[in-house]
């Protein structure tokens, strides 16, 4: 197996809660790491997209690759070509915002080659509020679609399920219920429960059924400015 940069891809339905994640990782990897990339491969929804957070990424150094930003409301299939150059670079830890469902994994597909050499961690995010992965059926198709189009094997599950700033505990044990059924039926591990900052105290109540990350939330839409 070729050496290269400590590599997470981040994968998961259309608003599943990606792009949020993405930016919480790399902004705690950039407390312990010196070089920290984030790849927008993002070329499906026109929201919530990692190069919405540029300017917070150059004020924390964190290297963000994604098309030009001229171009960076464009719903286009622009796949940044000097990914290439991060990934084989052990100093990078590198954290990729996959686009949502199949269409949005196939771009994961054009670098097929590199990842399968480097073996990344591939995560599927899980949001159990959103339509048609609500259901253990509908969860466990749309993670078969996107290994399917990316080549790629999910190698942990973590559950994201949230209303944004609406999110109570009940949708977030909710959400906990279908992740661990699902982890269950393909022998794939449930990494860890995401939670807002603002239940950050009641999940405590859950932290002997999953681990738990409390994440903050940077992006907003354009009606909630």
């Amino acid at each position: 197996m070729k050496r290269g940069a400590d590599i997470t891809i981040i994968t998961g339905h259309f608003g599943s809660g990606k792009t949020e994640l993405c930016i919480n990782l790399a902004l705690e990897a950039a407390m312990e790491t010196e070089r920290v990339a984030v790849a927008d491969l993002d070329i499906v929804n026109p929201y919530y997209r990692a190069r919405d957070a540029r300017a917070m990424f150059l004020d924390k150094g964190i290297e963000l690759i994604a098309p030009a930003e001229r171009l960076a409301a464009a719903d286009l299939p622009i796949v940044p070509g000097d990914l290439g150059r991060v990934i084989y670079d052990p100093s990078y830890n590198l954290i990729v915002d996959a686009g949502g469902d199949k269409d949005g994994a196939m771009a994961l597909g054009q670098f097929y080659n590199d990842w399968k050499e480097l073996k990344p961690e591939v995560l599927f995010i899980l949001n159990a509020n959103r339509p048609y992965v609500s259901t253990l059926e509908g969860a466990m198709d749309t993670l078969k679609k996107i290994e399917k189009a990316s080549r790629l094997k999910i190698t942990g599950i973590i559950n994201n399920s949230n209303v944004g700033n609406e999110t109570t505990m009940e949708d977030v044990t909710k959400g906990l219920q279908l992740s661990s059924a699902l982890c269950d039926q393909l022998g794939i591990p449930l990494l860890y429960t995401v939670v807002p900052r603002h239940l950050a105290t009641e999940a405590v109540d859950i932290e002997t059924a999953s681990r738990v990350k409390v994440i903050s939330r940077y992006l907003k839409l354009p009606w909630e400015m």
